[in-house]
């Protein structure tokens, strides 16, 4: 009897790869928090917007201690000063204050930026705000002297010197020297005004700010 052969062909199909998802741009999350926020509860225009990175975050009391004013804060952890150029008008712009309070520039010299980046991406940050709020005074709080960060303490004092020089001789800029308040007589750090992290202020270091700030709001109308 003839053999008979049979041929089984197995065929195999590669699969397409998935697409990568997008990568969400970092804090996102955090200003889509915000926007959810202001849809729901939309805060008075004309106000005092707070922004920057997590000392701005933790200043919990911003209502208690500025009673008189229409404080708004739309601070986010860990941000360097170009987040908060990115996210400006979504997060300062809008509310069209007549003036914010700034604080950040300490996570991006812990990064390894320079000084002299920083305030770079500093006069970005104003150019973004003045192109809507020409008039808006921007006050910028020095970078605090910060015991867990000693070792960028010369950095720390460059920035502040190149970003207190700009704000002479910019329009409505203020430079927010907090510095020597935060350092001991011989020009050391002072462990009392952070708390157990040492990065972070504590009450002793917000009672710092409140004093310094409190006199340029004075000058607004509330």
């Amino acid at each position: 009897m003839p053999l008979t052969t049979t041929l089984i062909v197995l065929v195999t199909f590669a699969q397409s790869p998935l697409p990568a998802r997008p990568t969400e741009v970092p804090f996102e999350a955090d200003i889509r928090k915000f926007e959810a926020e202001d849809a729901k509860n939309p805060p008075k225009p004309g106000g005092i917007v707070f922004v920057g990175s997590s000392s701005i975050v933790r200043w919990t009391t911003l209502k208690e201690d500025f009673p008189s004013y229409n404080v708004i804060n739309r601070g986010f952890g860990g941000s360097q000063i170009s987040d908060s150029v990115r996210f400006a008008n979504r997060i300062v712009t809008p509310y069209k204050p007549k003036m914010v309070v700034f604080f950040a520039g300490t996570n991006d010299i812990a990064s390894g930026k320079s000084a002299t980046t920083v305030l770079d991406d500093y006069k970005q940050f104003v150019r973004r705000v003045r192109a809507k709020l020409p008039r808006a005074i921007i006050a910028y709080i020095s970078i605090s002297p910060a015991p867990s960060r000693w070792s960028k303490i010369t950095e720390i004092k460059k920035a502040n010197g190149l970003i207190q020089s700009y704000s002479k001789v910019e329009r409505n800029l203020v430079f927010v020297n907090t510095y020597p308040q935060m350092v001991d007589a011989n020009g050391g750090p002072r462990p009392e005004l952070f708390v157990s992290d040492q990065l972070h202020l504590s009450p002793k270091g917000y009672a710092i700010w409140i004093k310094a700030v409190g006199p340029i709001l004075a000058n607004l109308t509330p």
